[in-house]
């Protein structure tokens, strides 16, 4: 398989917020439009880096749903390492 190339997939970044409630949250950098980038981007750089990585755009829907579901496991309290997010993202990640 050949590596994908930039317009073929999509950069996120799995972080949890720095102050107030802690949450776990997900920004898809490459979706991120005018109105909402700078504040998109200083949120995650202000958080702590969980995961990040390049998704596949053409099985994305499918992979937001499992960062979804990572994402409300770790807002439960569950605590996942990053390999295993790593893991259950592998079939999704350029």
């Amino acid at each position: 398989m050949s590596p994908a190339i930039q317009s073929e997939k999509v950069m996120f970044q799995i972080y949890r917020e720095p102050a107030f409630n802690r949450r776990y949250r997900v920004v898809y950098f490459t979706e991120l439009d005018e109105h909402n980038k700078e504040s998109e981007i200083n949120d995650a750089l202000r958080g702590e880096a969980i995961f990040d990585g390049y998704l596949r755009n053409y099985t994305k829907e499918e992979a937001k749903r499992v960062v979804a579901e990572i994402l409300a496991r770790l807002n439960n309290g569950e605590t996942i390492a990053p390999s295993e997010i790593e893991g259950q993202l592998k079939p999704f990640l350029a």
